[in-house]
């Protein structure tokens, strides 16, 4: 075993502490990374909240790679690379032969949290100086990307990626995203470069610059009846990037006939009323991360179009300030730990 320096929370709700973490001596088909930029996600304030034991969190990191396996081809010492929240599957189901590891029949071994194929470890996040990780399963860094701007591509990125690409927007289509924060902003950013014309739906006027700024055209406030009722069958696709539980019908009426709404913000039980469906034949869906091609092909584009997410960098001793604001929603959009004071 290896050992590096991270961020441990040793219990539901408690406060992250810095602690000395072990990492796997690598195998044929591993890298290592030093860890330099690590997006700081809602889902990890979630994990830490709900900790059955100790979690180290974090799965959007960017970095450096510092040694190299016998069997990796891939990459080289010095490479800029990006992690994400997927780091195995079982390689071998329908999903990972079509390039969906996100949705692998055995459940893809997640970047914290999950149970590591060969050994039966428990895997911890990236709130650390280093990472060891599946060459395959890390990505080229493209060059023109800044590394802490560029990790949250590799979690909220990539989930609103997924289903704006499995739905075909592009030039002509009319998307509006619901939720302006974390996943939301990058919704607008990516809708907006594909071409789409695009609102932002919010409960309060107050982010119309913001949305104005992001490339949206319109803001729609959702506790504006007549509004709300005026917008009805307006869009293709609704992305709803909400992380509360909320009532889908109110969205389900914006989306117009043969429309999709994709949830990929609230992952808890939801309730509609079929006629919100059969009214326009209106199509629910939902999406969650992605496989290594759509990823490799969301950096691509990012690189392409110079679009990455907006972040606040801070020194990853300030983590417990970070998750304490997340959790208020203090955050213009994504918060982005600076490893280097791990040293």
């Amino acid at each position: 075993m290896r050992t590096t320096t991270g961020w441990r929370a040793d219990g539901p709700a408690a406060t992250l502490r810095q602690a000395p973490l072990e990492r796997r001596d690598l195998r044929a088909d591993d890298i290592a990374v030093r860890v330099e930029r690590c997006g700081v996600c809602h889902t990890d304030l979630h994990s830490i909240n709900n900790a059955d034991g100790a979690v180290v969190p974090g799965h959007e990191f960017t970095g450096t790679v510092t040694e190299i396996g016998s069997a990796v081809a891939g990459f080289a010492v010095g490479d800029a690379v990006a992690v994400g929240n997927i780091v195995d599957s079982c390689g071998q189901c329908a999903m990972c032969l079509a390039g969906q590891e996100n949705f692998c029949h055995e459940f893809p071994t997640m970047t914290y949290g999950g149970t590591d194929r060969h050994d039966g470890t428990t895997t911890l996040g990236g709130y650390a100086r280093e990472y060891v990780v599946r060459e395959s399963f890390a990505y080229a860094l493209p060059d023109g990307l800044d590394p802490a701007a560029a990790a949250p591509l590799l979690c909220a990125g990539v989930t609103v990626w997924e289903p704006l690409r499995a739905l075909g927007v592009g030039p002509g289509s009319r998307v509006a995203v619901a939720g302006l924060g974390g996943l939301g902003h990058l919704a607008v950013k990516f809708a907006v470069a594909l071409g789409a014309e695009v609102a932002v739906i919010s409960r309060t006027p107050d982010k119309l610059d913001d949305a104005l700024e992001l490339g949206a055209r319109d803001l729609i406030v959702s506790t504006e009846d007549d509004r709300m009722a005026a917008s009805r069958e307006s869009f293709d696709v609704v992305i709803d990037t909400i992380s509360a539980a909320h009532d889908l019908g109110s969205y389900l009426r914006l989306v117009a006939v043969d429309g999709t709404l994709a949830v990929v913000g609230h992952l808890g039980p939801i309730s509609l009323e079929a006629m919100d469906l059969l009214v326009g034949r209106k199509k629910l869906t939902a999406a969650g991360s992605g496989g290594r091609p759509a990823t490799r092909a969301m950096l691509e584009f990012c690189a392409e179009h110079d679009l990455v997410a907006d972040v606040e960098v801070l020194p990853s001793a300030q983590v417990n300030e970070a998750l304490e604001r997340l959790g208020r929603g203090d955050v213009r959009y994504r918060f982005v730990l600076d490893m280097s004071d791990l040293d």
